[in-house]
């Protein structure tokens, strides 16, 4: 199977997927289990191939962010157990029953709407309870010394008719920070475990305690508990700078282009709207079919590089909706139909997705997110594409 539309695509390596569990599994304390966070479709990567992937290497859950990711995941025929991260409409609690998908649950009038939803229809979720030890995001509010009264909740939530307390968590905030950090995930990871202790005396007891986010995983194995949810590390990625090389990861997106037409400019000619760049001698331009509607940004314009025949050739001019220019007069091979790596890699020569994520004031979290629905994702192993994922003929 090699068929796909080669305008601009994502070529994901399912093999680099695989590396990358596998070295995070050795990395892990034996005993905890791995939960793979597969949310916002696989960060942009493709949840269901991913997630196929990863269970194939042995993953034992799934994360999500809401009941459609987990629910694509149902029809996907994964029967991992899967757990919802944030928020779920109480009402659907007999979907998450149905589709045997683990809820979170982050306050007591939470814990009560669902439990009213489960009981009239007639089931029972499973629940994790979220608690919050510093991101003051969802859970329970568990950041000072004494949070007895949130115990007490949390306790009252886990007695409630139709929810089946199965595991408890927390999320830490700057696990990704270097030595900077550590004060303050030591002081979560001491909070968390005070929960616990305080949920246990009061006869409640979870199968399942995790906290180590990626960042966790690689920087605080000690904390690794029952349950690990790596994320941005299972797709080649580190957290952040100084969480950098502590394993051997290997990215695995590429974006993907060609180049629909290469002009001769002279000087003084602009290029691309408000005339923001013009050329200081004669260049050669090429027209590339990429733009921030596929997800590529526009604060990008005249500040990036990519790939054209394995050498650098820079972004000039804005990136339009659906287009961008390179200057390639310094690339005697570039023509019409030639593929361009916007990141990731050609031949010998690798454009790593940070100096696009540097470039423009983000991180590479955001920019695989935000590939557009209109890039198709080619799926490659052993050097074959083996499938493709299409968003825009899904339908046909």
């Amino acid at each position: 199977m090699d068929e796909f539309l080669r305008r601009t695509w994502v070529q994901v390596d399912l093999d680099a997927i695989r590396h990358n569990y596998e070295e995070i599994r050795r990395a892990v304390n034996p005993a905890a289990g791995m939960m793979a966070v597969v949310k916002a479709d696989g960060y942009g990567h493709g949840a269901v191939y991913v997630a196929r992937e990863l269970a194939d290497c042995g993953a034992d859950w799934f994360a999500v962010s809401n009941i459609e990711e987990a629910v694509e995941l149902r029809r996907a025929g994964l029967p991992q157990p899967v757990l919802i991260l944030g928020y779920t409409p109480p009402q659907l609690a007999g979907e998450l029953a149905r589709h045997r998908i683990s809820q979170t649950v982050f306050s007591t009038s939470y814990g009560e709407a669902l439990s009213k939803g489960a009981v009239e229809a007639g089931v029972a979720v499973n629940i994790h309870i979220k608690i919050d030890t510093g991101m003051s995001r969802l859970g329970f509010f568990c950041q000072q010394e004494d949070c007895a009264a949130s115990i007490d909740e949390a306790a009252q939530v886990c007695t409630l008719p139709g929810l089946v307390p199965e595991g408890i968590f927390t999320h830490f905030a700057v696990s990704d920070e270097g030595e900077e950090g550590e004060a303050f995930t030591q002081h979560q990871f001491e909070q968390f475990c005070r929960a616990v202790d305080a949920l246990r005396e009061k006869g409640i007891r979870f199968r399942y305690r995790h906290c180590c986010n990626s960042a966790g995983v690689l920087c605080y194995p000690q904390m690794n508990l029952d349950l690990v949810r790596p994320g941005i590390i299972l797709y080649g990625l580190a957290p952040s700078g100084k969480c950098k090389d502590v394993l051997s990861l290997r990215p695995a997106m590429e974006l993907k282009s060609v180049i629909s037409m290469v002009k001769e400019i002279g000087p003084a000619a602009t290029v691309s709207y408000g005339r923001t760049y013009a050329a200081q001698n004669p260049m050669r331009v090429a027209t590339v079919p990429v733009g921030y509607a596929d997800g590529y940004p526009r604060l990008a314009s005249s500040k990036t590089r990519a790939l054209v025949a394995g050498k650098p050739a820079k972004v000039v001019g804005r990136v339009c909706m659906d287009q961008l220019m390179l200057d390639v007069t310094g690339i005697a091979e570039a023509r019409e139909g030639m593929t361009v790596t916007m990141f990731g890699r050609d031949g010998e020569a690798f454009l790593p997705i940070e100096e696009l994520s540097d470039a423009v004031g983000t991180i590479p979290y955001e920019t695989v997110c935000l590939i557009g629905k209109r890039v198709p994702r080619v799926y490659v192993k052993n050097g074959k594409v083996i499938g493709v994922a299409d968003y825009l003929k899904a339908g046909d």
